[in-house]
């Protein structure tokens, strides 16, 4: 229940603006401010308890408390370390990002592309930050985590061995603005060792918010270079390398000066004219030295017949580490290409153009949402859908008649979840289009006459087991639903579903309306069978009214004789919510219009149920309890059925006959009260902590 709590919380808060880079999430519910200003006041250094300096926040195996890569850590402080300790000093530069023992290279190539773009670096790295006059041990970063940004607290205890840092440290040994960010990654994600193996694109991510494409360059898309051409004109960071196929060819220089297995940037794209036209990319190298020395590069002769106007446009000439070079040679001596493409809070140049961007937060629970991939026909609907409209086609008139968009699906929390053994699901997603007689609809779940009636327009490349998988699209104008899903059925997950689409679109849950429409008939007791009056008076004796008890009496009795439906039993809590729904006199107790309005919504009940029983096992499988549900004039979404799964099936997902009423019964009771209190009919109420405890024991 609290975990529930905590869900709707979050949700509040992204409604409120809390997440942004502006009004970042405090991450452990710490606050930098005023635990510095606590220090300050008590005259103490800041000690963090939630990520002590304990071999908790280093590890669980290859740094764990036993292995003889901890023995001898010493956990210090940089004024510990050396006499005049700097955060940043003189700016911060890639040779402040040095390697230590732990193998997150990749996470260290995206904090040195940080470097590169002080904007960035200052959303990262709160400016202001200093050893100086008042400095308490405690500093603070933030990073985009799945969906919203967190800023995090760090106490500046490092773990160091013989004086030494033991993780990243710059090269002069002074300056410790990347030690520290380092940490509170680590802490975000659980411990250092969590850290080990990655992607550069998820420290890219992680850095802006943005959403990352990767191409490998013997496999480009013909249309690569206007890809990489548009990508620079909305602002993205490009990095690109060269793989290596061993241990000794990491930072090799070849014989045309390219270095292997080192992060490079890719910051131009233009088409030169000589006797025919040329595709150049402009590369940056980190270093600020050892540049190619092939076509195109620095004084070849390749620039003798470029117009002299052309040559001055593109500043060929460079002596900072770039370089201009052929882009048929940059796809046969580069490996790959990442591209980060950033969103519009990012950018505040008015000199690119922005992405539109849209994210929406998913779950995989088994026996509700968990559907598996298109294999998987039984259960593949039960996943959640996610509507984009697509309406204004691109300007570039290579693309005739299309709408470029960009399909981001992230898993979350894989880092956390190393040390216990769980590995990342393997996940995609396909898209549909969606029927005319759906279009312009948020209150909908397409079904199996839906989506198994038709071909997916498009999916992602592949489902893989890692954090994100992103792929670009070019579809005609229309309304489309994605489907983000596991590859197999039945494996729990959460997700971060984004969109980026470079012109202006629509994008909403597919079930954003909550609704019910419930059949009330008027019944009078003319209107009451003589049968069933006798029947009623047997079962209510001399008062003519039935007590919770006595129903659950009768209820049991019925369905006990009956083979076709399983039941565990009707309970007392279920009798006594089925009163407070039909009770309109308020005695407790059902009178002969009431008790007949029940039976009525029983027989109705039944026959949704038995509709829904596929298998004729007298249980109802819990992925059909959103059909069963919307039959009996329920609109709910994924949320809520999870919460219902959760709460209703059993061990095996399967629902019986008296867990299903008790969940309609409960549903109708529950839309009734709220619509009660709900005055200005604006979807919201206020209750007090005393009128929220009385409904809720209810």
């Amino acid at each position: 229940m609290t975990s529930i709590a905590d869900t709707l919380a979050r949700h509040s808060d992204r409604a409120e603006g809390i997440g942004t880079n502006r009004n970042a999430v405090k991450f452990g519910k710490q606050d930098y401010s005023a635990l510095k200003t606590q220090c300050l006041e008590r005259g103490v250094l800041f000690e963090d308890d939630l990520f002590p300096a304990s071999h908790r926040a280093l590890g669980y195996n290859q740094l764990g408390p036993y292995s003889p890569k901890t023995r001898g850590v010493d956990w210090r402080r940089p004024k510990e370390l050396c006499s005049n300790p700097q955060f940043i000093d003189g700016g911060a530069t890639r040779t402040d990002i040095c390697q230590g023992i732990l193998g997150d290279c990749w996470l260290l190539a995206a904090i040195a592309s940080l470097t590169l773009n002080e904007q960035i670096l200052a959303r990262v790295v709160p400016p202001g930050q200093t050893f100086g006059e008042d400095y308490a041990g405690i500093f603070h970063f933030q990073f985009w985590q799945y969906g919203e940004w967190v800023d995090v607290v760090v106490d500046d205890r490092l773990p160091t061995r013989d004086g030494e840092l033991l993780f990243v440290h710059s090269t002069e040994g002074s300056e410790f603005w990347s030690a520290l960010l380092e940490k509170a990654y680590a802490k975000v994600n659980g411990s250092y060792e969590n850290l080990s193996g990655g992607s550069t694109t998820e420290g890219f991510e992680d850095f802006t918010g943005g959403i990352s494409e990767m191409y490998t360059l013997d496999k480009a898309p013909p249309q690569l270079f206007r890809i990489i051409q548009k990508a620079l004109g909305l602002g993205s960071l490009l990095g690109c390398s060269i793989d290596i196929t061993n241990a000794h060819d990491s930072e090799a220089v070849t014989v045309q000066k390219l270095v292997k297995g080192h992060a490079y940037s890719l910051t131009g794209a233009q088409e030169v004219h000589t006797h025919r036209t040329e595709e150049l990319v402009r590369v940056r190298n980190p270093w600020g030295k050892v540049e190619w020395t092939g076509a195109w590069s620095d004084g070849s002769r390749e620039w003798d017949d470029v117009p002299a106007d052309e040559k001055d446009k593109l500043r060929h000439t460079a002596e900072d580490g770039e370089f201009w070079m052929s882009f048929s040679d940059f796809k046969r001596h580069f490996s790959k290409l990442e591209i980060c493409n950033l969103t519009p809070d990012t950018l505040t140049s008015d000199e690119v153009g922005h992405w539109n961007s849209y994210q929406f937060d998913g779950m995989w629970r088994v026996g509700a949402t968990a559907g598996g991939c298109r294999n998987h026909p039984a259960t593949f609907c039960s996943n959640p859908q996610f509507a984009i409209k697509l309406e204004d086609v691109d300007d570039d008139p290579l693309v005739e008649g299309g709408c470029t968009f960009l399909v981001g699906l992230m898993q979350k929390d894989g880092r956390k979840e190393k040390r216990f053994g769980h590995d990342l699901n393997t996940i995609g997603f396909a898209i549909y289009k969606v029927p005319d007689e759906y279009k312009g609809r948020t209150n909908i779940h397409l079904g199996p006459d839906v989506l198994l009636r038709q071909r997916a327009v498009a999916m992602s490349s592949t489902f893989i087991n890692m954090r994100e998988i992103c792929d670009r699209f070019c579809l005609p104008p229309g309304e489309y639903v994605i489907i983000p899903s596991t590859f197999q059925a039945h494996k729990k997950g959460s997700c971060l579903l984004r969109v980026f689409s470079e012109k202006q679109a629509s994008a909403s849950n597919m079930e954003e309306d909550i609704n019910a429409d419930i059949e009330e008939p008027e019944i009078s007791e003319k209107d009451v069978d003589p049968h069933f009056k006798n029947l009623f008076k047997k079962i209510a004796g001399n008062d003519s009214e039935v007590s919770a008890s006595e129903l659950v009496n009768v209820l049991n009795s019925v369905v006990s004789q009956r083979a076709d439906i399983k039941t565990d039993g009707f309970t007392l809590e279920t009798g006594r919510h089925i009163v407070s729904l039909l009770d309109k006199d308020r005695s407790a107790k059902l009178g002969l219009t009431e008790f007949h309005g029940l039976w009525m919504k029983i027989q109705k009940y039944l026959q949704i149920f038995k509709e829904h029983d596929s298998d004729n096992s007298g249980t109802m499988s819990s992925h059909e309890m959103r059909g069963a549900l919307s039959k009996a004039g329920f609109q709910m979404n994924s949320d809520i059925l999870q919460v219902i799964v959760c709460r209703y099936a059993d061990a095996e997902y399967a629902i019986d006959f008296d867990s299903f009423v008790s969940c309609l019964i409960r549903l109708e009771m529950l839309f009734k009260m709220f619509k009660t209190l709900d005055r200005d009919d604006n979807g919201k109420i206020e209750l007090s902590l005393s009128q929220w405890l009385c409904l809720a024991i209810n």
